[in-house]
């Protein structure tokens, strides 16, 4: 069967090392079992990347796969994930991103590129429509990816690039893949497995067209999902500010990660990043592809020292990582936002590993002779100038781009406390000391390690923070309308929430949300909660029934998901994650910091219960074979 409907059809493979370009037709198999997006990246790292391998040596595998639904008119469907064995934690590591990336690819006639071996010299690669072409890049070498995207769009017209700066040629542990100048694969370190690839970046332009096998249905069914998506509770507030409305509940909650997860909020927080003083610099919202939210804000700052800088953020996560992990103010965090998506560096780790070095310079374990200057919270020249000096792997940078676990390894004992990390991933912005819920127990669940992108009820009502003495519910705060609206299998969602007592089961909700986002990475869609909350295996599952050659039902599709995550973790295992990395830095055991320390007996059953809803070992985490068998994977 030939793949014709929906899928461009192919995978185009890129070897560096050889120098040679392999176009293979796609497997229906693969779409069936896996759909696209994260679920094609696991088989392909899991089949060809070899055990042990080096994550910066020529045998990893890079691979950008689109969603599924790229290129239909399903709202939301932009978003491409990226995948290869990290080099920050050893382990899977994957991120997503949208914007017109993905697009591109699928119009160019490709739904993955892989990305093999090791060019000799720097290179990049210019792929439009058959032509796909190895080229020099000695001339982009050593530029800032805003420079590097500036030049291959002159050189390469209407085309949409993915780059690395700085970071990823120096093999920075948390190096990113800039999508654009405004968007990146930020996670896990995969700029730094470009870097190793003597690769700058991808040039893609794509001319041709997909092919909805149902162009009648499909619009039905985006006519249907615009509906729902514009219904939510949520979508007002995120199309009017965005991710932002995360910011003062929980600062208000003590819950936000603040200099370096010491405080639960850093002082000053409500007056500095109130909605009014956001709203004085944005003057617009960006949207990706297909997006009918646009919850991304156009930032042109009005006054003080970055006057005149213009640029999409003021985003969630990056205005806490800079803005309360660092103490810096409103202006100086977009303007540390602009610094590290030119250096092509994630934001979350690169907050982290600076927040850890203050803290260490602030106890005295890191001296002025360490560092070569003075450091402080809420600095902004010594700051900027410890991003450079990692970006560059300069002085004290070159220890810190390590991450924050190999960096405190390498330090005096009385510095292992301040490295802030599950799996050697450094967490972002939510401290569950604070807050515990669906989300926070997602941070030590999550394959790619500490992260809050991989796991969130989408039912989270931050109306309230439910204290439960056993750690194992939330509050659930809706009426039986969102109950009932939820897409979602009725079995599980009985088992999940409880309309009299008013909860949500953390451990049964943890599992279904993990495999929702796992599905809507798949196919390409957004995962913000007006998405998440009307959005379910059924409607997924008519719109990539009418959009490609294969018919799914919503278990098939679910099941495709849950089948990638058991897949991941059985790399993960394989790759040598062990029991004990699936758990919270001994900080929040310990330590109290604005809500209450954890307690680790209580964390540990909440984890043994969701291992036992998954299907997994509840000591180890290993899937059963009981599992494995269910889903068909044959490891």
């Amino acid at each position: 069967m030939r793949v014709e409907h929906g899928y461009a059809g192919t995978v185009l493979d890129v070897d560096l090392t050889a120098g040679t370009v392999t176009r293979t037709p796609l497997e229906p198999a693969l779409c069936r079992d896996y759909l696209g997006g994260i679920g094609f990246n696991a088989r392909v790292l899991y089949d060809q990347v070899p055990p042990g391998t080096d994550a910066l040596a020529p045998a990893n595998i890079l691979v950008f796969s689109a969603g599924t639904l790229v290129g239909s008119l399903f709202p939301t469907a932009s978003r491409t994930e990226a995948s290869a064995k990290s080099p920050l934690t050893g382990l899977f590591g994957t991120s997503n991103s949208g914007m017109f990336f993905g697009i591109r690819l699928k119009a160019a006639g490709y739904d993955a590129l892989v990305l093999r071996g090791k060019a000799k010299t720097p290179v990049y690669l210019a792929i439009e429509d058959d032509r796909v072409e190895i080229r020099p890049a000695d001339d982009l070498w050593g530029l800032d990816s805003w420079q590097t995207i500036e030049v291959l769009e002159q050189r390469h017209r209407d085309c949409e690039v993915a780059a690395i700066g700085p970071a990823g040629e120096n093999l920075v542990r948390f190096a990113c893949i800039e999508n654009g100048r405004y968007d990146a694969w930020a996670r896990t370190g995969l700029g730094a497995v470009m870097g190793s690839k003597h690769l700058k970046a991808v040039a893609v332009r794509g001319t041709g067209s997909l092919r909805p096998r149902d162009p009648q249905g499909l619009l039905q069914v985006a006519r249907q999902a615009r509906e729902l998506i514009m219904s939510s509770p949520f979508y007002v507030p995120f199309r009017d500010y965005g991710s932002m409305n995360a910011a003062i509940p929980y600062g208000n909650w003590n819950a936000l990660a603040a200099h370096n997860f010491t405080l639960g909020c850093r002082p000053g927080w409500k007056e500095e990043f109130a909605r009014a003083r956001v709203e004085e610099h944005t003057r617009r919202h960006v949207a990706c592809q297909s997006c009918i939210i646009a919850c991304a804000h156009w930032v042109e700052v009005a006054d003080g020292p970055y006057q005149g800088l213009r640029m999409k953020d003021m985003e969630v996560t990056p205005t806490v990582s800079f803005g309360s992990q660092l103490g810096l103010s409103l202006t100086s965090s977009v303007k540390a936002a602009e610094l590290n998506q030119r250096y092509g560096m994630d934001m979350v780790s690169v907050a982290g590993v600076a927040g850890m070095a203050i803290e260490l310079y602030r106890r005295g374990v890191l001296t002025r002779d360490d560092v070569g200057y003075d450091l402080d919270f809420g600095d902004d020249d010594a700051v900027f100038r410890l991003f450079d000096d990692i970006a560059h792997r300069r002085g004290i940078g070159a220890l810190l781009a390590e991450g924050v676990k190999r960096a405190a390894e390498q330090l005096p004992e009385e510095a292992r406390d301040a490295a802030i990390h599950v799996k050697g991933l450094e967490i972002p912005m939510i401290d569950p000391r604070g807050r515990w819920s669906t989300w926070t127990l997602g941070i030590i669940t999550n394959l790619r390690g500490g992260d809050h992108l991989r796991c969130r009820n989408p039912v989270e009502n931050l109306r309230f923070n439910l204290r439960d003495e056993r750690m194992q519910v939330e509050r659930f705060g809706f009426d039986r309308t969102m109950y009932e609206r939820l897409d979602m299998p009725e079995e599980l969602k009985r088992q999940a929430i409880d309309l009299e007592s008013d909860s949500v089961d953390i451990a049964v909700m943890s599992r279904w949300a993990e495999d929702l986002i796992n599905l809507f990475n798949a196919v390409g869609i957004c995962i913000r909660p007006p998405v998440m909350n009307r959005v379910g295996p059924r409607l997924v599952a008519e719109a990539c029934s009418v959009f490609t050659d294969f018919d799914f039902t919503a278990d098939q599709v679910a099941l495709a998901a849950e089948r990638t995550w058991n897949l991941i973790k059985l790399f993960n295992l394989r790759e040598g994650e062990r029991p004990e990395d699936s758990s919270f830095p001994r900080r929040f055991y310990r330590e109290a910091a604005g809500g209450q320390a954890l307690d680790e007996s209580k964390v540990a059953a909440v984890l043994a219960r969701y291992y036992q809803v998954r299907g997994w070992d509840p000591a180890s985490g290993r899937p059963s074979e009981e599992k494995l068998r269910e889903l068909g994977i044959q490891p």
